[in-house]
Formats: structure tokens, C-alpha cells, sequence
């Protein structure tokens, strides 16, 4: 299910869960699609009915996912690593 607001901080099982998402947010951003369109087709969140809700939740998911390939992939990697390792 997806949050409000995307988690800050240390990799989640939740960051693992949404990186589909978190990849067609870069992908649609690097096109110049808008917050709005972005929200309502990826997010599939109804703009028109809380836009404010709807804006904050694309640009915490957005700032996440541009954390998850910068900043954060060391941390990333390590911890998507130790849960498959685990899992197999």
C-alpha cells in the first residue's frame, strides 16, 4: 500500500516494495511529466479530490527514489542484498 509520504532515512522493506514505482517516478521526471499527471497515473491517487495530499506524496516518493540511486545506493544495495540472501 502506498504511504503519504515516502519513509526518510535507512533502506525500508517498504523502499524494496515500491522500487517499481520509485523507477517509472525517475523515469516520468526525466520526460517532464508533472506532478499531477504523475500522481494520478503512477501513484494512482485522485488529484482532483486532495491535491495537496497528492502533490506531497509525489515529491517525497520523487526526492526518495532520486535518494535511492544517488545518496542512499550503497545502503540500498546492501540492505535489498541481505533480504534476498536471506529469502534463498
Amino acid at each position: 500500500m502506498l504511504r503519504n509520504v515516502a519513509p526518510s532515512g535507512q533502506v525500508t522493506g517498504y523502499d524494496r516494495q515500491t522500487l517499481p514505482i520509485y523507477a517509472e517516478l525517475l523515469d516520468a521526471d526525466a520526460a517532464g511529466m508533472g506532478w499531477a499527471e504523475g500522481a494520478r497515473l503512477i501513484l494512482g491517487l485522485d488529484v482532483a479530490a486532495d491535491g495537496e495530499t497528492a502533490r506531497k506524496c509525489w515529491e517525497s516518493h520523487l526526492a526518495r527514489a532520486h535518494w535511492i540511486v544517488g545518496e542512499g545506493l550503497g545502503s540500498a544495495l546492501e540492505a535489498f542484498g541481505r533480504k534476498s540472501e536471506q529469502a534463498g
